[in-house]
């Protein structure tokens, strides 16, 4: 069997990096035995991208990806975008070491409206050439919104079938939300993939202790209805085995462990969890 690294997305680790900072965070990722991260949601400062290299080569955790917009996610929204900010992101990752570079989602502006969003993957197509120059590699995550029909097409297929050079980062998770099986979707993408998001998918328990006493209809559904949540691996509905053969087969290098929302847990006692799960699973030596 092959072999991959399994990591750390870093966006679960925001509010640890506020209170900790970046070395220190990364020091609590290597304690628990995780040697590789994808940073988003981090400013890339000048003092974070340096502590980022210090961290990554004082305890030997390896950049696999760092993240970028290609355009504002709304007109005059704050943040790096490749548009803007070419030169510094792809000198950040010369500084850091790192071949991905990795777009979050698409721009609010293009949402539902199948033109814009074939615009915008337009230009994310001649941005990868841009990058592969520099020896980076651009990749696209999904959500469920791509799993949208547009003809009877859905709009995963129409952006992957409209670009040649652009690679794509697969959310197991959002996935599952967007109602396929993210087996079938990665087999799919085989040669078009580098990473991988590992995030559970759980149904959550619905609270009715707000309902004994004032029982509102309208209130109740929406609650009955939001009852998905993300999950720590093992312990929602997902075949881990399954996804990471299959990304293996596909191509992915990095299997990114990520929890958009831990529900009052501390995200380090998240991580441990899916890395314990992963390794009951038999993959010990990929971290």
């Amino acid at each position: 069997m092959g072999k991959a690294k399994i990591g750390v997305q870093m966006m679960m680790l925001k509010g640890k990096v506020e209170e900790l900072g970046v070395y220190e965070t990364m020091k609590k990722i290597k304690e628990l035995n995780f040697h590789a991260v994808e940073v988003s949601q981090i400013p890339m400062t000048a003092e974070n991208v340096a502590q980022l290299k210090k961290a990554s080569q004082d305890f030997g955790i390896k950049i696999a990806a760092l993240s970028a917009a290609l355009e504002p996610m709304l007109p005059g929204m704050p943040g790096e975008t490749l548009t803007n900010d070419f030169e510094k992101i792809v000198n950040d990752c010369k500084t850091l070491d790192c071949q991905f570079l990795r777009i979050g989602m698409l721009p609010f502006t293009t949402i539902g409206d199948k033109d814009k969003i074939l615009r915008f993957v337009k230009k994310a197509d001649e941005a990868a050439e841009r990058l592969a120059e520099h020896d980076i590699e651009l990749y696209y995550h999904n959500h469920h919104i791509e799993f949208q029909k547009y003809e009877g097409e859905y709009l995963l297929d129409i952006i992957k079938n409209n670009t040649r050079k652009l690679g794509f980062e697969l959310d197991v998770h959002w996935i599952q939300r967007g109602g396929l099986d993210p087996v079938a979707v990665i087999n799919k993408f085989e040669g078009r993939i580098a990473l991988i998001h590992l995030k559970d998918y759980r149904i959550g328990q619905l609270d009715m202790s707000g309902f004994e006493n004032d029982f509102d209809q309208g209130e109740f559904f929406q609650a009955f209805n939001n009852v998905v949540q993300f999950a720590e691996l093992g312990e929602g509905s997902l075949d881990f085995k399954a996804i990471i053969e299959a990304g293996l087969k596909s191509g992915s290098q990095y299997f990114l462990i990520e929890q958009d929302d831990v529900y009052g847990r501390d995200p380090f006692d998240c991580l441990k969890a899916s890395a314990d799960h992963l390794r009951n699973l038999g993959y010990s030596d990929w971290f």
